[in-house]
């Protein structure tokens, strides 16, 4: 995800300082991989240089002196190429259990087990995701259900490669 458009699209709604950017972003979208201070003020000094962003008031606090960042017209105009372009689909064509599958084969290693560890992962991890959606948000039920849609197709590829492993040793073995 793209921090610094995240960034430009919050401050679309008004001037904040980094903290309440931190906190927003976290809110939104961070719930399992919230942001580091360090990287907060890293991004927006970034969209600084660039123009996207000013310093609209600064303010003393207890620490040091409080920025408030407001976004620029370049801002909005990067915030509406950034929405108009499609994003790239996620191809999974050098697939880390794909590799693991075809050196248990080349290895005479029970590329069945390793199938089946991995569907009990995958299973494991759809129930937990399941709870998740049940319990949370329609932000939370949106985010598990993209989620759980690329667990499902992972199972389907799992399911058939089982059916197909002895033509795959088969191709490896030549």
């Amino acid at each position: 995800m793209s921090i610094g458009k995240t960034f430009l699209g919050l401050l679309e709604g008004g001037s904040c300082h980094g903290y309440d950017l931190k906190r927003t972003y976290d809110e939104k979208f961070g719930q399992d991989r919230p942001l580091a201070y360090g990287q907060v003020y890293a991004t927006l000094s970034r969209l600084l240089k660039h123009g996207f962003v000013e310093v609209e008031g600064v303010e003393a606090g207890d620490g040091p002196d409080r920025k408030r960042y407001a976004i620029t017209e370049a801002g909005v105009a990067d915030v509406d190429t950034w929405l108009a372009q499609p994003e790239k689909p996620e191809l999974y064509l050098q697939s880390v259990l794909y590799t693991k599958v075809v050196l248990a084969l080349l290895t005479d290693r029970p590329a069945g087990e390793v199938l089946d560890t991995q569907r009990t992962e995958h299973l494991r991890l759809m129930r937990e995701l399941t709870r998740r959606k049940l319990a949370g948000d329609l932000t939370d039920q949106l985010i598990c259900d993209h989620a759980l849609f690329h667990l499902e197709a992972d199972l389907r590829w799992l399911e058939l490669t089982a059916a197909r492993l002895d033509d795959l040793q088969k191709e490896v073995a030549a």
